[in-house]
């Protein structure tokens, strides 16, 4: 065993690096930490999260920001830091970004439901050396008070909307609604209009296409959902753009109620 979970936070999930919202500061976690890319770590929305070593290991922390406390020390963010057995570690509310990632050495051994008080951690095998250089700067968890902004392409059903569709998708302001959730941002709004050019004869019914996370789907009520990580393979409705790869990460990082800009 290498850590007992405290407190669990409004919500803590072990996941590989795949299925994590924020890519880039799970990444570093793990390479801060000399980590597989491929190591799980935990994901903690909004902060909450107390666990309490048994063992001693290494952390890193990234993505949002608020006060983090190692046997009541502040802990700095985006840098490995060595954790004595019985240490404590606890998250206070993200003041900037909406999930904490935290990386432990060696990784954490797979789970597939939220986090619950009591459960215990088991970590893999540390390597027993010193922490790798980092050349690269630690991203900053978004502000926010200030607009998101994220770069869209046009998506393969795009060409069925008219020009003026697509300006005032990647024109106006949209919220990031409350109802969003690891399967997809839900954009609130003016609603685009949804009467698409046909695709077909015989007014067939529209048929599930493969979704990838960031594609920008237009459902009937005319408010863009963006897919997630926890996406499901397929949808019916149509994808009318799709985020850069390289600004998803920060869609993970919105917060309800946060502008989101989309530019085209």
């Amino acid at each position: 065993m290498g850590a007992v979970v405290v407190e669990p936070g409004s919500t803590t999930l072990v996941l590989g690096p795949d299925q994590v919202l924020d890519r880039a500061s799970m990444h570093m976690a793990n390479a801060l930490l000399g980590n597989p890319d491929s190591a799980a770590g935990l994901e903690v929305l909004l902060g909450g999260l107390k666990l309490r070593f048994v063992t001693g290991s290494a952390v890193a922390v990234t993505g949002a920001e608020g006060m983090v406390t190692l046997n009541g020390n502040e802990l700095p963010f985006n840098k490995a830091v060595r954790v004595a057995p019985g240490a404590v570690l606890e998250f206070g509310p993200a003041l900037f970004g909406l999930r904490y990632y935290v990386g432990v050495q060696g990784g954490v051994s797979a789970r597939t439901e939220p986090l619950r008080a009591g459960m215990a951690l088991t970590f893999g095998r540390a390597h027993g050396h010193g922490f790798p250089e980092m050349t690269s700067p630690a991203r900053r968890a978004p502000d926010p008070e200030r607009p998101m902004v994220a770069r869209v392409s046009r998506g393969p059903q795009a060409l069925n909307y008219d020009a003026g569709t697509w300006l005032r998708l990647t024109s106006e302001p949209w919220i990031l609604s409350p109802e969003s959730d690891r399967i997809g941002a839900r954009l609130e709004g003016r609603p685009l209009n949804v009467a698409a050019a046909p695709e077909g004869a015989g007014g067939e019914a529209p048929r599930p296409q493969p979704l990838v996370s960031g594609s920008v789907l237009l459902p009937t009520s005319g408010l863009p959902v963006i897919a997630l990580a926890g996406h499901p393979d397929t949808a019916v409705s149509p994808v009318i753009a799709v985020v850069r790869d390289e600004d998803l990460d920060l869609i993970g990082q919105a917060r309800p109620g946060q502008m989101v800009h989309l530019l085209g």
